[in-house]
């Protein structure tokens, strides 16, 4: 793939943003050995390689899901600056 001023202006103008001809050619370097790279990584020979779907060998290394006590709402709501008789009360962030 040929990386020329025609594919610069259009990844800018995509990207909604504007380059000088000195960053114009510094990027165009950058995205050539991007691609060169690209390209290398394509002559590698993969057919016994099969793909990775995860990092280890473990399915699943969470713990059980277990029901456990909890704590009354009464009780939570007796260490809230703000509350009714059902639930705690904050500030309002969001305006209209």
């Amino acid at each position: 793939m040929e990386v020329n001023d025609v594919l610069i202006d259009k990844l800018a103008h995509l990207a909604k943003l504007k380059f000088d001809a000195a960053e114009k050619i510094e990027i165009k370097n950058d995205l050539q050995k991007m691609i060169g790279f690209v390209e290398k990584l394509n002559e590698l020979n993969l057919d016994d390689v099969e793909p990775l779907l995860h990092m280890s060998n473990e399915v699943n290394v969470l713990r059980e899901d277990e029901i456990k006590g909890s704590i009354s709402r009464e009780v939570l709501l007796k260490n809230a600056p703000l509350h009714d008789e059902q639930f705690f009360k904050v500030p309002k962030v969001i305006k209209k």
